[in-house]
């Protein structure tokens, strides 16, 4: 079907590393806006592929943030950890066809190497140690594409990034391929998200390629920063959004997102905010702007 007449279809998926912060906030009501002023579908999903990682409770706790500022899901959560053979399936396929193969390479074997893999194990066509992760096998040419946000953006794989592991020798299948997997599974056609993952969007594009799958429309919101320009992350350990100053913490996202309510709306429901934001969204206020200074007004 083309994808011009295709349902919009958009998601939100975070990973239960922590609760969400301001910058989640920011990239989940960008989701969510667009997704709502194209009478789509938004749905949720919990990148919980990486349990060393995950905290415990904060899968539940994204749930619960989510609905105390109303922005709802369509559909059932979808739970990553629930996908490992499917996730498997796509390793497979990509093995069987030459894209992909098994590197036993240790780090410190790595080491000289930078970030760009230098292709020691690219003719692995079987494992053959007990600790093996799989690459996929990039091409020679750049990798391009429209952001509906940032504008055109190209990487060239080879040169810039390297054949890259999608499962650890862990046993971990790696975010790369089962973003894909999920985006497509779920019929996934519009992409809003932070510009943190605007380099791994070529990586993702060439898997839809590889499984000769429709890549999604992109669009990558400014990164929320501190003061200081440092990334608001859980690894920064960015303080928890408030749970009960809903109201005065949406409208400050929706600043951050270049939208300015009215002032009769800082005393409205959420449902009314929200109602406005869906009317005044627009992309384009956000062109090439990649940093926005967290406020640091925001309620705790």
């Amino acid at each position: 079907m083309p994808r011009s007449i295709t349902p919009y279809r958009g998601r939100f998926a975070p990973s239960p590393t922590g609760p969400l912060h301001f910058g989640s906030l920011v990239a989940a009501l960008g989701s969510y806006l667009d997704a709502r002023q194209n009478k789509g579908a938004w749905l949720l999903r919990i990148e919980n592929t990486d349990p060393p990682r995950e905290q415990k409770g904060a899968s539940a706790l994204i749930l619960k943030t989510l609905e105390a500022y109303h922005l709802f899901w369509d559909e059932a959560v979808l739970y990553q950890s629930q996908r490992q053979a499917i996730y498997e399936d796509h390793c497979q396929q990509l093995l069987s066809n030459d894209l992909a193969f098994y590197c036993s390479c240790s780090r410190s074997q790595l080491g000289g190497s930078g970030e760009i893999y230098p292709g020691y194990c690219r003719h692995h066509k079987t494992p053959h140690k007990s600790e093996t992760a799989i690459r996929f096998k990039v091409t020679a040419e750049s990798v391009c594409f429209q952001d509906q946000i940032q504008g055109p953006y190209c990487q060239h794989l080879h040169r810039e990034v390297g054949d890259f592991i999608i499962k650890r020798k862990d046993k971990l299948y790696a975010y790369q391929l089962a973003v894909v997997c999920d985006d497509h599974l779920q019929g996934i056609t519009h992409i809003v998200r932070g510009m943190d993952l605007l380099d791994n969007t070529p990586r993702q594009i060439a898997l839809y390629h590889a499984f000769a799958y429709s890549a999604p429309i992109y669009s990558h919101l400014p990164l929320i920063v501190n003061n200081d320009g440092g990334k608001l992350s859980k690894q920064n350990l960015a303080e928890p959004i408030s749970l009960t100053a809903t109201r005065a913490t949406l409208l400050y996202a929706l600043a951050a997102l270049k939208l300015q309510p009215p002032a009769e709306l800082q005393t409205n429901s959420l449902d009314d905010i929200l109602l406005w934001a869906n009317n005044n969204w627009d992309k384009s206020k956000l062109s090439n702007i990649q940093h926005s200074i967290c406020p640091t007004q925001i309620p705790q």
